[in-house]
């Protein structure tokens, strides 16, 4: 077994009796050995993965069937997995093992998954470069063309599952987006990333950035096995206040359907400013489209400016709250030798914090502060409303799908990544963040790449729930790019 394998193609392979469970649970172990220095995982689980295959070969031979049955795949470290280390990338839960399965992953095992390990991540999912874990900086195995010594980020904060399917570690992976960090990761990693409607994933067993942005989704080669990913993840859970009950339908039987009809719309808010190679890439995924039998329709989405700063005073400020539960005393990281509660506290998040979720935290704090609140969490709050009446609005009452970039640029290197200001490491989500912002479903393609040689991504937002119609199009876009083919020419190391 040499070649990277799909999920459809694992389990035909699995049902044929190709190669067992275990061959190919083994296979992966062996490239994840191989490939350590790229940092992809944090914690392996490599004894229990090979258990687990064994009794998926044994379900298989009694002709049992399951969506993932003996597909190894991997876990971002942001899930809480039973009995499996869980760190969030950071210090304060480097030592945690939870005693309960997250929702997302035990939807997983129940069809029949074999999780691999945890995946490296920014810190409690804060970043756009994997550069804040705790456990080190995740690295891509692209290279660009004009500088091939130079290391590149996979993308954050799902950097690590990124990695992985990008290295043929896995065959597929969980992640999470907050704020465009399941799209931006498969941008620059030529994979295809998919965030979905806000509350169809539960967030139960989740490790809380922002509640109200937060979503699983899953990280994979091609649109076919995110669509067989997500169909598993995605549930009712009454353990999560924010899950919405709502039929899920198999969406890889949307795959391949015809678009014609389709209303795609262009915001000319997503276009200024784009440079000469990224708006060639629009203009020729667009004449695709259009040949294909879709009408394209060019809106303006007015508030799509405002989304961006709106989102980092919402998420800072639900982070702020969210986190103040590491205090030093329930669970995670303790502070020695303290002289009173209160030093006890600072000692123990300041010492396990990194320096960009503190630096979260103090801005989140100070937009909730008295004096602050309705300057700063109320208007956002505000913006955030007038941003989803636009989307509903004005922009689906005239489009059924909107196409844009992904990211502002590809993949860029680890040292350029150290000396970027915050503000410029927020930039990065200036396509992504309005998705999370309205609770809308977002997916990401690979459709060309750069002079450089490096994947370039492009973005479908769709309707509340409109998963289905947005895997429609991203078929259509995914077989005209063929970018398994161009895949062959990127520079790996």
């Amino acid at each position: 077994m040499h070649k990277r394998l799909t999920i459809s193609q694992a389990r035909s392979g699995l049902k044929k009796k190709e190669f067992s469970s275990v061959e190919l649970t083994e296979y992966y172990i062996k490239n994840i050995e191989a490939l350590l220095d790229l940092n992809a995982f944090i914690t392996m689980n490599f004894e229990k993965a090979i258990d687990a295959a064994k009794v998926a070969d044994s379900k298989i031979a009694n002709g049992e069937d399951g969506s993932l049955l003996g597909v190894p795949i991997a876990i971002k470290d942001l899930f809480c997995t039973k009995g499996m280390r869980t760190t969030a990338g950071s210090k304060m839960l480097a030592d945690f093992v939870p005693e309960y399965e997250s929702t997302v992953t035990q939807n997983l095992l129940n069809d029949g998954a074999i999780f691999l390990g945890k995946t490296n991540m920014d810190e409690f999912a804060m970043g756009s470069a994997n550069i804040t874990s705790y456990f080190g900086p995740c690295f891509l195995r692209y290279r660009k063309k004009s500088d091939p010594n130079m290391k590149l980020v996979p993308g954050g904060s799902s950097g690590g599952s990124a990695t992985a399917i990008a290295s043929n570690l896995c065959i597929a992976a969980t992640a999470s987006d907050t704020g465009g960090s399941i799209r931006q990761p498969a941008a620059f990693s030529g994979l295809v990333g998919i965030k979905p409607t806000y509350g169809l994933c539960s967030r139960w067993g989740m490790i809380a950035f922002a509640s109200s942005l937060d979503q699983a989704g899953p990280l994979a080669i091609n649109v076919e096995d995110a669509a067989i990913m997500l169909k598993s993840m995605a549930s009712y859970d009454e353990k999560d206040s924010t899950s919405e009950k709502v039929e899920i339908p198999n969406y890889t039987d949307f795959l391949g359907r015809s678009i014609k009809g389709l209303r795609i719309g262009i915001a000319k808010e997503y276009v200024e400013g784009l440079n000469e190679e990224s708006l060639n890439l629009l203009q020729k995924v667009e004449s695709w489209l259009v040949d294909s039998g879709c009408e394209i329709t060019h809106i303006s989405l007015k508030t799509a400016p405002y989304a961006l700063p709106a989102y980092y005073i919402i998420a800072p400020a639900e982070a702020s709250s969210n986190l103040a539960r590491y205090d030093g005393i329930r669970y995670g990281y303790r502070a020695e030798s303290c002289a009173g509660i209160d030093e006890l506290y600072v000692k123990s998040r300041s010492e396990a914090f990194g320096e960009e979720v503190q630096r979260r935290i103090l801005t989140g704090t100070y937009v909730l502060s008295a004096g602050y609140y309705d300057a700063y969490y109320t208007k956002a709050l505000k913006i955030q409303q007038m941003i989803k009446n636009d989307f509903a609005d004005n922009a689906f009452s005239k489009v059924d799908i909107l196409l844009m970039l992904t990211t502002p640029s590809t993949a860029f290197g680890i040292e350029e990544s150290t000396k970027m200001s915050p503000v410029e490491m927020y930039l990065n989500d200036v396509f992504t963040v309005t998705a999370n912002i309205a609770g809308l479903p977002g997916i990401s393609i690979p459709a060309g790449l750069s002079s450089d040689g490096l994947p370039m991504g492009i973005q479908l937002l769709g309707n509340r729930f409109g998963e289905s119609t947005m895997f429609m199009v991203a078929s259509i876009i995914e077989r005209c790019a063929n970018f398994e083919e161009l895949r062959k020419e990127i520079l790996v190391v």
